[in-house]
């Protein structure tokens, strides 16, 4: 019987994979660590290997997996960027992830979020545990329906985002992607530069990969550009956005806030249980602290369909590269 080793495994995702394993008459083990150099040696004998890995693999495990006839990481999530490609390609391993596992719980996610903003949600909390009820205008909003959004990358995710504010809430979708859809196009005025698009958008939620070519692509320079008083979303990838320099354009007044599910330094932390832990971050303390940011920690996908999607499209992967010696889904 096929023997796959199913590492950083979360409580949420067994029942999926005992189902998983019965439908496909595979054996799995189960561990909820982390790859690392002091428990690679457990991967030894067994056929295939599935990570959720948050952390970077060194040289030393990438050559014990190759020692140990591992031929193929399959990653449970969209981002891969843990790995150092070229390295696993070298030790002939294959990386492969999961691009589209519930699209549409992340951009309902962030359209949510830009309407609590935009609604002024976090003033109104505020003012209801101060017994304070009165109508005043500090908590006066929008009609969403009466505003301008601008999707930046209008893929899987980013044309739902896009569907949800044109075709359900009647706003005035422009939209930016160096690769336009005819279909989404139909309900988006695609712009031609980044700059254009952001201009006159009174809300801006990002949907683009993380890549060498974008870190802190949206910077000081860029948020000046915006116009004032705009709502920002970052469900995509935390270093595409300098932190720093948004919050700079929160206080300055340029943007009226932020909903950011992902933060450039969340790598080790997100998803993490640090109650009882110093974390010597400042930058997240004042994130965590301020009323003019929703952060999440990277969870805008956390629904049971995405989950399930997760193991499964994983998984299959697996089976494909034991069978096949290779997956549509693999990424070197």
């Amino acid at each position: 019987m096929t023997k796959i080793k199913i590492m950083s495994v979360r409580d949420e995702d067994i029942p999926y994979i005992e189902e998983w394993a019965e439908q496909n008459n595979v054996e799995v083990e189960l561990n909820k660590e982390i790859l690392t150099e002091d428990n690679v040696d457990g991967v030894q004998g067994f056929d295939g290997f599935s990570l959720s890995q948050q952390h970077p693999i060194s040289e030393d495990v990438f050559a014990k997996l190759q020692q140990f006839g591992i031929t193929h990481i399959a990653q449970r999530s969209a981002g891969f960027d843990t790995y150092d490609l070229n390295l696993a390609t070298q030790y002939g391993i294959i990386i492969s992830n999961v691009p589209s596992y519930s699209p549409s719980s992340i951009a309902e996610f962030a359209v949510t979020q830009a309407i609590n903003i935009v609604r002024n949600q976090n003033d109104i909390q505020r003012k209801l545990r101060e017994y304070d009820f009165r109508w005043e205008p500090s908590i006066l909003s929008r009609s969403i329906s009466d505003l301008t959004v601008a999707v930046i990358g209008t893929g899987r995710i980013g044309s739902i985002a896009a569907s949800i504010f044109a075709k359900e809430y009647g706003s005035h979708v422009v939209a930016y992607d160096p690769f336009p859809n005819e279909k989404v196009g139909q309900y988006v005025e695609y712009k031609d530069t980044l700059e254009e698009t952001l201009r006159d958008a009174d809300i801006v939620t990002v949907h683009i990969p993380a890549t060498k070519y974008n870190p802190h692509l949206f910077n000081r320079d860029l948020f000046s550009k915006f116009k004032k008083g705009a709502v920002f979303v970052n469900a995509a990838r935390g270093s595409i956005v300098d932190t720093r320099a948004l919050l700079d354009a929160i206080d300055s007044g340029q943007i009226k806030g932020a909903a950011l599910d992902t933060y450039e330094h969340e790598r080790g932390l997100f998803p993490g249980d640090y109650r009882d832990k110093v974390i010597n971050d400042d930058l997240l303390d004042e994130l965590i602290a301020r009323e003019d940011i929703w952060l999440t920690p990277h969870i805008a996908f956390y629904t049971d369909a995405a989950v399930k999607n997760l193991i499964v499209d994983a998984l299959d992967a697996v089976i494909d590269v034991i069978n096949t010696g290779t997956t549509k889904l693999r990424v070197n």
